[in-house]
């Protein structure tokens, strides 16, 4: 064989190896961004639930925290969302304080993160490599072979098989697989490069595996029933939980809607003095004494609501600050049976506050 006709073989298993490497990683692109930015996201979930105060606790101490700002932004469309869409509410709180995480952080800690984790999976993709060439050369096998041995050695890192290369036309492509691992390296290099300049909670990322979609999924698959009365929600863990549902603190009544019996005025009792009393509720079926609201049926016989001397000072604080507000949104007046007790008006924003660290 003459030198010319070597050369020529060169170039052009060169050539068909450089094209093939190319396709190759084009094939790869997407599963390898998905890859980085899963892991990335899962490792700044992890950090979040230990660096960031909200999320580095319970459901009770993420809700102690939407609480405080709702109470320091003074917004009242912002507690209604909370008081009748508390989950809708729990889930936009995390993405929020998410969001401002990884802006505050994303020099020092995303960026690290997703270096790391891209020179990780290079690192992997080139060994997988490596050895599918070493496969082929002791086999005696083919293009074919290598892409099998290839895509089986990633199968745990990427979403990647030979069905996505199903397309590509390889029987007769003349492969030097030495060539093949230097292409594969430049292209990867190209590849990752870009997925620096990406942000983690972008739309282009699976939406179930981003941080703030792993923190919600971790914090609000738990229980959201109501209590009938309040409306404050049900502090157990699990979701269709056996057993009563029940809340550490109720609220003042009024503040979803409810008003005094055979009246039009907001009601200012709290569910723990009401059941103490000799009051009555009406409900579809008839009249119930509060002392036995049990015996109402339905969601009432589910709730356990035990008589408490305490009361949140939270929520007096909100009734005296949202006076108008909670009049205007509800068309009831806060007078007569429904009228705020003198010792609500002396409470403070920073008491409201305080209590919450004392009560969660």
């Amino acid at each position: 064989m003459s030198s010319d006709h070597i050369f020529q073989k060169f170039c052009h298993e060169a050539t068909s190896t450089a094209i093939f490497g190319e396709i190759i990683c084009q094939k790869l692109k997407e599963p390898i961004e998905q890859s980085v930015y899963k892991k990335t996201a899962r490792d700044l979930a992890s950090e979040m639930r230990t660096e960031c105060p909200s999320l580095n606790g319970n459901r009770s101490n993420l809700e102690k925290h939407i609480l405080e700002t709702l109470a320091e932004e003074e917004d009242f469309d912002k507690y209604m969302d909370y008081i009748h869409n508390p989950r809708d509410h729990f889930k936009s709180f995390i993405r929020d304080e998410v969001s401002i995480y990884i802006t505050d952080k994303f020099s020092v800690s995303v960026l690290p993160k997703m270096k790391e984790n891209i020179e990780l999976l290079q690192q992997k993709i080139m060994k997988a490599a490596h050895e599918s060439t070493e496969h082929v050369q002791e086999n005696r096998g083919d293009v074919g072979l290598w892409l099998k041995s290839f895509t089986q050695r990633l199968s745990d890192e990427l979403i990647f098989s030979e069905k996505d290369l199903c397309g590509v036309k390889h029987d007769d492509i003349d492969v030097d697989f030495k060539i093949l691992e230097d292409v594969i390296r430049k292209e990867l290099s190209s590849i990752t490069s870009n997925i620096h300049k990406t942000n983690i909670s972008n739309k282009k990322m699976d939406f179930r595996f981003r941080p703030d979609e792993l923190l919600i999924d971790h914090f609000c698959q738990c229980c959201w029933v109501h209590c009938p009365f309040c409306g404050a929600t049900c502090t157990n863990a699990i979701e269709n939980h056996h057993g009563d549902h029940s809340v550490a603190f109720h609220r003042v009544i009024g503040i979803k809607g409810s008003h005094c019996f055979l009246s039009q005025n907001f009601c200012v009792d709290i569910c723990t003095n009401l059941v103490a009393s000799d009051k009555d509720f009406l409900t579809l079926d008839g009249l119930f004494p509060c002392n036995e609201y049990r015996k109402a049926g339905g969601v009432y016989a589910k709730w356990s609501i035990t008589p408490d001397c305490f009361e949140l000072p939270y929520w007096k604080w909100f009734v005296c600050r949202f006076q108008k507000d909670l009049e205007n949104h509800y068309k009831e007046k806060i007078v007569g049976k429904g009228e705020i007790p003198n010792q609500w008006k002396k409470l403070r924003k920073q008491d409201a506050i305080e209590s919450l660290d004392k009560c969660f």
